[in-house]
């Protein structure tokens, strides 16, 4: 069954696209009238104004997407959050469909951009090589990673906000962490729209940048995934000059010492890694269930006193 209205928060963040916020708004609380519909103000010039029915919250100078995002989360009354952009790439009847999704048990889900609809062929191969990267990284298939547009439950979304960068990567590390941590995710594919109004991500700068985040979380999250194919094949290149070596001047070279000394350290590297990720999920889950066990008793203390 899909969830009620009543439990959603819609996030947009923004920085200067009220041309078409002003309609996808309107849309929104046509579809949803009883949902919460956050927009996030990110140092737009002029200040964004929006309806009654809409909560605006802004920051006094731009300091990113992810930042934005976080904000709304944080802010966020609803059960379920839903994040989308504001600039009208993403359709509002595709909520129902990620909802939908949700009720079916996972814990998040995507909307996955049709080839089609990016918005360049650079980006096309770029968010390709993302995402086979990314499924190698996380052991799930990842079929968008770079999405903006997903719902997700508060209580799992929020547990990551800490680990969310302040720029365009929140989806990739989002994703990413939810995986590692055994939260289900889905996808569902989706039409993008020609968007209003110039990108403001890069290709080769935020590019660069999403390949150090999936580094980054792969390192954090699943380390062996990442340190041991880096170890085998230099353990390969190794073994390959050393019987080099050996036939042509039938000894063993410094060289060789020093691949095979670089894939014993890149394998203890990631033991140790690996290590430090368990016990950061753990770290992780019993937060987690100490922030569900206060949830759960606050209104049990409030019925005591009530009933005093």
């Amino acid at each position: 069954m899909t969830p009620s209205a009543r439990t959603l928060s819609i996030i947009l963040p923004c920085l200067n696209e009220t041309a078409s916020l002003s309609v996808l708004l309107e849309q929104l609380h046509e579809l949803y009238p009883e949902a919460e519909i956050i927009v996030v103000d990110d140092g737009s010039e002029p200040a964004v104004t929006a309806p009654p029915y809409v909560t605006v919250l802004r920051h006094p100078q731009n300091i990113g997407n992810g930042a934005a995002i976080k904000t709304g989360a944080r802010h966020a009354r609803g059960e379920i959050l839903v994040f989308m952009d504001s600039d009208g790439q993403h359709d509002p009847d595709d909520i129902a469909r990620l909802l939908d999704k949700l009720s079916q048990g996972y814990a998040m889900a995507v909307g996955a951009r049709a080839w089609h609809t990016h918005a360049s062929t650079g980006r096309r191969i770029a968010n390709l090589c993302f995402n086979k990267l990314a499924s190698v990284m996380t052991g799930f298939r990842v079929d968008d990673l770079t999405s903006g547009f997903r719902a997700a439950y508060t209580r799992h979304f929020r547990k990551f906000l800490y680990l969310l960068p302040n720029g365009f990567s929140y989806p990739t590390t989002s994703t990413m962490a939810f995986f590692r941590c055994g939260h289900p995710v889905g996808y569902v594919p989706i039409e993008a729209k020609q968007r209003a109004g110039k990108s403001k991500i890069r290709i080769m700068k935020d590019g660069v940048r999403f390949l150090i985040i999936i580094m980054r979380i792969g390192a954090l999250f699943s380390p062996m995934r990442f340190f041991l194919p880096i170890s085998l094949g230099l353990f390969l290149v190794g073994t390959l000059w050393h019987t080099y070596t050996y036939f042509t001047l039938h000894r063993f070279t410094n060289m060789g010492a020093v691949l095979y000394l670089s894939a014993l350290f890149t394998l203890l590297f990631g033991i140790i890694s690996e290590q430090i990720s368990a016990l950061h999920y753990r770290y992780s889950e019993e937060r987690r269930r100490a922030s569900d066990f206060t949830s759960e008793a606050e209104p049990r203390r409030n019925e005591r006193t009530t009933t005093r």
